[in-house]
């Protein structure tokens, strides 16, 4: 039998191992889309993300006859486990070659990280919040992942099943043709709520008329989330860190904000061109011509994502998603687009799943996290 080695990444080469070896993993695969590596670096530099002044990660190589077969980062949030009482040890960043050993190795890791830290289990695929990739893809390996979202092998699950481990959380993903028009109710309703309630949409056309908004999104973000058993708090450092992240990738024409008859921000939605075609092209590189796919990627495009929808509590079950959608739908016609992609929800999220019943939604994929008890 040959002998798996597990090796920690202790240094910038081997990090860099460790963010490219999917791309090697996943490079006949017609549905995988990577990550830009630049963006891996950072989230995963503990000298630039800030999530590390309240977590810690150790990342892993597994290697079999000198070649890279797999990885896994061992995650602590230590705001969860010490504010939250969740005695968790968090994995993420796995994948892996179809050999159970290999994924036996490796989860050992975590599995030792966790007791060194008197953990009771893990869980993942996850990252270090809620603002990283999340659920390990267990429906829909046919279908072309998204640039929020992972991909990996169907093995994956079995992998885990066999070494013990439990479903925890599900999310599903769903698929919509943009119908020709909007229902007549949520149109009306729309108008109704902007004339009777002084409800005004805001529109973007560059993002120095959006950067002022940006925070205010974060913080209902964090609001609207933060009732979900799976929400763990951000601190300052944090939200500024991933406002800047996402004032950069945002496209200003693809954001709604509605404002109530105070001036504030009650409700918001981002939504993005596919990149997904382009991601693939660049191999994870914005240079020489990464960035060239995806400039071209963004002014050819069919389908649009669903990254996020956020609504102050308050005006919850209000009706304030019809002056959503009803903005979202302009912009969608106004770029020709067919189809539409909603990102991972969880699928006990009763409330985000009725936003789309209208729209005949195909669920096409989901995603699960699974857990295991250590000691």
């Amino acid at each position: 039998m040959m002998k798996i080695q597990i090796k920690e990444v202790t240094n910038i080469k081997d990090l860099k191992k460790f963010i490219s070896f999917p791309l090697h993993l996943y490079k006949n695969c017609p549905n995988y889309v990577p990550s830009l590596i630049k963006e891996e670096l950072e989230v995963l530099d503990k000298n630039k993300n800030p999530v590390f002044e309240h977590a810690q990660a150790t990342y892993y190589l597994a290697y079999k006859e000198g070649k890279i077969v797999g990885r896994i980062a061992a995650i602590i949030n230590t705001y969860e486990v010490e504010k939250l009482h969740k005695k968790k040890v968090r994995f993420g960043w796995f994948d892996v070659i179809d050999d159970i050993a290999v994924t036996q190795a490796l989860i050992e890791k975590v599995k030792a990280v966790g007791l060194e830290n008197n953990l009771h289990y893990m869980e993942g695929p996850v990252g270090f919040s809620n603002m990283e990739k999340a659920g390990l893809l267990t429906e829909g390996f046919d279908r072309l992942s998204t640039m929020i979202t992972l991909y990996n092998h169907s093995y994956y699950k079995n992998h885990l099943e066999s070494l013990g481990f439990k479903e925890e959380k599900v999310w599903v993903e769903n698929f919509f043709k943009v119908p020709e028009e909007l229902p007549e109710k949520v149109t009306r309703f729309s108008k109704l709520l902007q004339e009777n309630k002084n409800f005004k949409p805001l529109r973007f056309s560059n993002k120095k008329e959006m950067e002022p908004f940006v925070r205010p999104m974060f913080n209902l973000l964090i609001e609207t989330y933060s009732a979900l058993e799976s929400f763990v708090p951000f601190s300052e450092k944090q939200i500024n860190f991933y406002t800047q992240k996402y004032l950069q990738i945002l496209n200003p024409n693809f954001v709604t904000c509605i404002l109530d008859e105070n001036q504030e921000i009650c409700a918001f939605a981002v939504t993005s061109p596919s990149y997904a075609k382009g991601l693939q092209k660049s191999r994870g590189k914005l240079f020489p011509w990464g960035w060239y796919h995806l400039l071209k990627a963004s002014k050819n495009f069919d389908t649009a994502e669903y990254i996020l929808i956020g609504v102050h509590p308050k005006y919850q079950k209000k009706g304030i998603t019809a002056i959503i959608f009803t903005e979202i739908f302009h912009t969608l016609k106004k770029y020709n687009i067919r189809f539409v992609e909603t990102n991972p929800q969880l699928v006990d999220n009763l409330n985000v799943q009725l936003l789309w019943s209208d729209y005949n939604p195909i669920t096409h994929k989901k995603r699960k996290t699974y857990i295991k008890t250590i000691c």
